[in-house]
C-alpha cells in the first residue's frame, strides 16, 4: 500500500535547525501533484508550512518565510524541509501531504486541499 513516511524529527535548541524528510513508498505520481509540509501542535488545529507544486513554485507561511526551505529530490520520491532559526512555536508534529494536479497559482497552503497525508515526525524546540 502506497504510503507517505517522514522522518528527521527530533529535539533542538532555539536557534538550531533539522531537516524532515517526506519518502513516498510505493507511491506514483502524477505528472502534475502539490506537495507540502503542514504541522500541528498540541489543543491547535493543522496549518500549512510549505508547499511546492511539479513545477517547483512555492509557498510559505508567513511564520516560516526567510527560516525554512521546502524542496524535493524526484529521483529519490522524497519531499524536504530544511528548519533554521528555530523556537519554541515551532514545536508541532509535522506533517507531509499531497494532491493530484496544479493549483492556479502557487501551491495551496490550505489543510483541506491536501488528499494523501503522511504519519508525522515531532519536532520540538527548547532550551
Amino acid at each position: 500500500q502506497a504510503q507517505l513516511v517522514e522522518s528527521g524529527g527530533g529535539s533542538v535548541q532555539p536557534g538550531g535547525s533539522l531537516r524532515l524528510s517526506c519518502t513516498g513508498l510505493g507511491y506514483t505520481y502524477t505528472s502534475t501533484y502539490c506537495m507540502g509540509w503542514f504541522r500541528q501542535a498540541p489543543g491547535e488545529e493543522r496549518e500549512g508550512v510549505a508547499t511546492i507544486d511539479s513545477d517547483g513554485r512555492t509557498s510559505y507561511a508567513d511564520s516560516v518565510k526567510g527560516r525554512f526551505i521546502i524542496s524535493k529530490d524526484n529521483t529519490k520520491n522524497t519531499l524536504y524541509l530544511q528548519m533554521n532559526s528555530l523556537n519554541p512555536e515551532d514545536t508541532a508534529k509535522y506533517y507531509c501531504a499531497t494532491r493530484r494536479g496544479l493549483w492556479p497559482g502557487n501551491p495551496p497552503l490550505g489543510v483541506s486541499e491536501y488528499k494523501n497525508w503522511g504519519q508525522g515526525t515531532q519536532v520540538t524546540v527548547s532550551s
